[in-house]
């Protein structure tokens, strides 16, 4: 692997960087809307929740949808059709799609608005309302250690449309880790003991769209990286936050290497024409709790962005395409690769990219 390979492979690595950014902020209300249109909500398809619900038959308030406080963590199943049931607490050791890191009632609002015929707030009100009452009561739940652009999201979550109907006017802050779009996946763990780092498993593929989203595909439809390895950093930079420098004097080589393992052979990696390629974290990320970064393979096209992939790597020269194209044939080499070089930090990428 030639020194002007690894440098072309770092070339586009900031695009990644600039798509995970993206991809945390795809619709965190979107679950939530789910429920307003399709009569049924993140609290489930459920009239009640664990330990509430319905009419208090002492009081004649309304009760909340569910009695879990902070620090509790939650899941439903999801059906095909995206229709939520079964939702109720779950241990947060076991898997969970929500964890609690505030309560509020809503009821309470030095306003009318959420008055007893007030309707639930729209998608922008709720995007107001996290910012509002979520954001701050999550940091200090989690002690400030929050990655913004790592895989874990702040959120709320408001009864289903028949509890608001009838009074309820709970909201449920929290942290989820959420696909591209926008469906709580399970996690398993306190949140705050989790490696944030959002990361793809090795073999998976991913597209980075227009809107610099990023998404993981089947390898069989166009894609822009194939993830090779995950590579935990916090062993090798135990004092602290590493330079972005040193973080590619390690992965150079751990990359390089990665590659040439996932490729079964130096020789097919070089056959292949694919760079390897990694991330680094910015110091917000690691002191936010990232530790982790991927190891992936691309190729950079003549713009300096991604070339369109299709197919995976591991199925030889044969098995996948370059912008429509076989690999190029290569000339024949003595396959021991010179060291690899940490590359410089390339900058943001052209606003044109990934648009190939």
């Amino acid at each position: 692997m030639t020194n002007r390979t690894t440098r072309s492979a770092a070339a586009v690595r900031t695009g990644l960087v600039a798509a995970l950014a993206a991809s945390v902020a795809i619709g965190a209300y979107d679950f939530v809307s789910t429920s307003q249109d399709g009569g049924t909500s993140a609290s489930g398809s459920q009239t009640t929740g664990p330990g509430g619900g319905g009419t208090d038959p002492e009081t004649g308030e309304a009760a909340p949808f569910t009695s879990a406080d902070v620090g509790a963590c939650l899941t439903w199943d999801i059906g095909a059709d995206g229709e939520v049931t079964q939702f109720e607490q779950a241990p947060c050791e076991g898997e969970h799609r929500f964890e609690i890191s505030a309560r509020e009632n809503l009821a309470t609002y030095p306003s009318s608005e959420f008055g007893e015929d007030a309707p639930m707030p729209d998608l922008t009100r709720q995007a107001q309302l996290r910012e509002e009452l979520c954001h701050s009561p999550t940091l200090r739940y989690l002690d400030g250690r929050f990655d913004p652009v790592g895989r874990y999201s702040i959120a709320p979550i408001l009864p289903s449309a028949d509890a608001w109907e009838n009074g309820d006017r709970t909201m449920l802050c929290g942290i989820q880790s959420t696909d591209a779009d926008g469906v709580p996946q399970l996690t398993t763990g306190a949140a705050a003991d989790q490696d944030q780092a959002r990361v793809a498993e090795p073999g998976e593929c991913l597209f980075v769209d227009g809107s610099r989203a990023l998404r993981t595909v089947d390898c069989a439809e166009d894609h822009h990286l194939e993830a090779t390895a995950t590579v935990d950093l916090a062993p090798v930079f135990p004092e602290g936050t590493p330079s972005v420098a040193d973080q590619d004097t390690h992965l150079a080589e751990v990359c390089t290497q990665a590659a040439i393992d996932y490729l079964d052979g130096e020789e097919n990696l070089y056959q292949s024409t694919l760079q390897p390629y990694w991330t680094a974290l910015e110091q917000a990320s690691w002191i936010g709790g990232s530790h982790s970064v991927n190891c992936a393979l691309t190729h950079a096209n003549s713009n300096g962005g991604f070339s369109v992939l299709n197919g995976t790597a591991t199925a030889g020269r044969d098995g996948f395409t370059i912008d429509g194209q076989p690999p190029a044939e290569q000339p024949p080499r003595d396959p021991l690769r010179e060291p690899p070089v940490a590359p410089p930090n390339p900058g943001a990428l052209p606003p044109t990219v990934p648009q190939v």
